[in-house]
């Protein structure tokens, strides 16, 4: 799974025309597989012998000593795969790169595969990434959260808060002395209730964190997690939307919903159900560096 994460940190900031002479063969891109997964040199996970020679015609090494075999894809993403590399590390690419999201179909479309296949290389990244953000330290800090609503339009329904087909999710931004934003965090939760907000801050949120929120009646139950609330009341409309409090949350939510848009994820129903993987993309695009489509650059 960390070699998903390191690939990422590769492409990050690569133009097309760049990826593509970076990574634009079978070899190149076993070769940076092999640096990221051995920055020490390789080495038997059986004896600890650091003599092996590579079998090219069945691509795995093998211990001179114990003669245990490994494979460079075994234990990672791409474990098991009849793609080459080339192929998942053109999906990382456009995963981490496109600020509008992509879609299975347009990514099949891209790799020349079929729409299934494009799913799950999408789907296994995502899971990836969630593996690694679930070992993140809590936020700190200063904190701007808002609640929002994801999911696509139905004829005849509401609009707004309880309308059918929407997931709920509080967004929370931990923010730099400056007010620059540093790290994201997204939820799913059940409903804007005192109850999902003390356990999301419990899991979230590190003790003594002062917690920025809009006037919703659910956000003082950070407090019970140990942490500092300073409620503002901003009302409604595209006014409440630019107040600078909020600058970061506000233009994280409305990236996320683009990125969504971008995948069609709420037309087919991506958001109701795999809510946590849909939201992962845009959120590991805000990782490191600010955020490639909040900040202005990656």
């Amino acid at each position: 799974m960390a070699s998903a994460e390191g690939l990422r940190r590769s492409v990050k900031g690569l133009s097309e025309i760049e990826f593509r002479e970076r990574f634009g063969t079978e070899e190149a891109c076993r070769k940076a597989l092999f640096d990221m997964r051995w920055r020490e040199g390789l080495a038997c996970p059986a004896c600890g012998h650091r003599g092996l020679c590579a079998l090219k015609t069945r691509q795995l090494f093998q211990c001179n000593r114990c003669k245990k075999q490994v494979r460079l894809t075994a234990g990672t993403v791409f474990q098991d795969t009849k793609l080459p590399l080339t192929a998942w590390f053109t999906a990382i690419y456009h995963l981490a790169q496109g600020k509008n999201g992509i879609s299975s179909i347009e990514l099949a479309r891209r790799l020349g595969v079929k729409r299934q296949t494009a799913w799950l290389i999408k789907h296994k990244l995502m899971r990836a990434m969630g593996v690694r953000e679930a070992a993140k330290p809590k936020l700190a800090g200063r904190v701007e959260v808002d609640d929002a609503y994801l999911g696509g339009e139905r004829p005849g329904g509401k609009r707004g808060r309880g309308a059918a087909g929407k997931t709920p999710i509080v967004a929370a931004v931990e923010t730099t002395a400056e007010r620059r934003p540093r790290r994201l965090r997204l939820s799913v939760v059940k409903g804007f209730r005192k109850k999902e907000v003390e356990r999301l801050a419990e899991r979230d949120f590190a003790a003594g964190s002062n917690v920025v929120s809009d006037g919703l009646s659910c956000w003082p139950a950070v407090e019970k997690a140990g942490c500092q609330h300073f409620p503002m009341a901003t009302g409604s409309g595209k006014r409440a939307a630019s107040w600078a409090p909020f600058k970061w949350v506000n233009t994280c939510l409305g990236n996320i919903k683009t990125a969504l848009a971008g995948a069609s994820a709420p037309r087919f129903g991506l958001v109701g159900r795999w809510p946590k993987a849909s939201a992962l993309p845009p959120t590991m695009r805000w990782r490191r560096g600010h955020c490639t489509t909040c900040a202005g650059r990656w």
